[in-house]
């Protein structure tokens, strides 16, 4: 993940508590589970000792990964006073087939779709990107083609 990583105020926030909350607490409490682990004696046979040492490489993977994403990190201007076209920080309300929606333009490593928050990257995050209030937008997706009709942008 070599380079600048968009991501929103509110997302990198998250990414630091994240990472925070990795080093002062998580990793200790992992480093103090092998050290228990060990005190049962043979750790060719202790799966307490190799479950914890998998925990804790899957814990230094995510805290490398986080310092990468921390490092290249590239804060978006802040779109809650308003903005006329689709940014990524942009909150987009639509409306499609009776109902509306509202999703949150967010960097890749932001992305929750459960949430609504789209990354930029994804098709439908392309499909609004640039777009303005009023536009009508279509977005191929895995049920067919969708449109969707801008109705604000904050």
């Amino acid at each position: 993940m070599k380079g600048k990583v968009l991501v929103t105020i509110e997302g990198l926030k998250k990414l630091k508590d994240e990472y925070r909350g990795l080093i002062k607490i998580k990793r200790p409490f992992v480093a103090e589970r092998i050290k228990k682990a060990r005190e049962y004696g043979d750790i060719s046979e202790n799966a307490e000792y190799d479950a914890a040492r998998e925990e804790q490489s899957f814990l230094e993977g995510r805290i490398q990964e986080l310092e990468e994403i921390l490092r290249g990190a590239d804060v978006v201007k802040d779109h809650s006073k308003g903005n006329s076209i689709v940014a990524v920080g942009s909150k987009v309300k639509v409306h499609m087939d009776g109902a509306e929606e509202e999703y949150h333009i967010v960097g890749t490593v932001e992305a929750d779709p459960l949430n609504k928050k789209i990354s930029h990257e994804s098709p439908l995050g392309i499909a609004l990107m640039g777009k303005k209030i009023g536009d009508v937008v279509e977005y191929e997706a895995p049920v067919g083609k969708l449109k969707f009709h801008i109705l604000e942008i904050r």
